[in-house]
């Protein structure tokens, strides 16, 4: 389905866009339980809801794809721009289901009261002209990011309160329970496995303990690159909680096409017209380079499709050193459209020049009539 003809994720699990993460969860539990492929065995329709439902809870429980969405839409969460690198963090096949299912059916949750979560891993799209693939270019982008709330230092508590040890679960996150001569564990439900509660939630971040906001970044885009290539920057992706390590920025760069000019490996190419009569007589042009306008000879006689080389005025080696070589095309333009005294000027021309003087057309025909005798 195109992103255009998505559905709303917050109007897929049924809560407003000022919805709490609880809130969120909440919705998310009731509408799992209900679509859950376990329980609508051969049910086409509700199998779709339960993927649809899981994807939006992925997107909307993770305080730096809501940010995104929330800004840019669905391409915000995977189509154009940045996306979400998908390197585990906010999947909903591990906390979702850990947490819910495992929950339902008694089954072992985890601890993550103590443990510090790494932030996700971003990707950004970035187009580049030619020229700035060949010569490297620095520009700045601006980044989507959820970050911890000044107002209560992250704590997701009103200024002037603070989160209070779970009561159910006395801060460990999880509940156990004797069953036989088994012990099982659960993310206890009172605070979902934080270990703390918060009676008075901070107004500004609603409880969450970051707010979105946006980062603006400079990529070094170094010279050589080509259409295909991921620039690393360490520790610009989403932000870490819990003490956690910041996600990774990867740029994912694109080159746009040029009108005159295409590149193989480090060579770059260019065609460059000329007349019948300059590639007979011979004559100096202008051809253009990546450095600029060169003046370079034809020698007479030339053929269309012969190559001139121009050593070091190529492309740079990618993290090396050296370029590679201009090579111009020569594309001999035969005559169109004649006036009467070009015509007649070209027969005699073709009276006076005879066989000898077109020696591929003779060699040509000379191939002819080997294979006809």
């Amino acid at each position: 389905m195109a992103n255009g003809d998505k559905q709303d994720y917050y109007e897929l699990l049924e809560v407003n866009r000022n919805a709490t993460d609880t809130e969120i969860k909440k919705a998310y539990r009731r509408l799992a339980i209900k679509h859950h492929p376990d329980k609508n065995q051969g049910d086409k329709a509700s199998e779709d809801k339960f993927k649809e439902i899981s994807e939006a809870y992925e997107v909307l429980a993770d305080p730096e794809k809501r940010a995104r969405y929330d800004q840019f839409g669905h391409a915000g969460v995977g189509g154009e721009g940045f996306s979400s690198g998908g390197f585990g963090a906010g999947s909903p096949f591990g906390d979702i289901f850990g947490d819910i299912f495992g929950d339902i059916f008694g089954g072992g949750g985890r601890q993550r009261a103590s443990r510090g979560k790494r932030g996700d891993d971003l990707q950004y799209n970035m187009e580049v002209t030619f020229e700035e693939a060949a010569f490297g270019v620095e520009k700045k982008i601006d980044i989507p990011y959820a970050k911890r709330c000044d107002a209560c230092s992250g704590s997701g508590a009103k200024p002037g309160t603070s989160p209070k040890t779970c009561p159910t679960c006395q801060g460990a996150g999880q509940m156990r329970f004797q069953q036989g001569f088994f012990s099982v564990s659960k993310t206890c439900s009172h605070c979902n496995g934080e270990g703390r509660v918060v009676d008075h939630p901070c107004p500004t971040c609603r409880g969450a303990g970051t707010v979105r906001d946006k980062k603006t970044i400079s990529v070094k885009v170094p010279a050589g690159v080509e259409t295909g290539i991921r620039l690393k920057l360490s520790g610009e992706g989403g932000q870490g909680t819990k003490g956690g390590p910041n996600g990774d920025l990867y740029v994912a760069l694109s080159v746009k096409d040029h009108p005159i000019f295409k590149r193989e490996d480090n060579d770059v190419i260019c065609e460059i017209p000329i007349s019948f009569t300059q590639a007979a007589l011979g004559c100096e042009i202008e051809v253009p380079t990546l450095d600029g306008k060169v003046n370079m000879k034809i020698p007479e006689g030339t053929q269309s499709g012969a190559i001139f080389r121009m050593r070091g005025k190529g492309v740079p080696a990618l993290q090396g050193y050296g370029r590679g070589d201009h090579m111009v095309v020569a594309k001999v333009e035969t005559p169109t459209n004649l006036n009467k005294q070009q015509r007649e000027l070209l027969e005699e021309l073709a009276r006076i020049s005879g066989e000898e003087v077109n020696p591929m057309r003779k060699n040509f025909f000379a191939k002819v009539m080997d294979i006809l005798s």
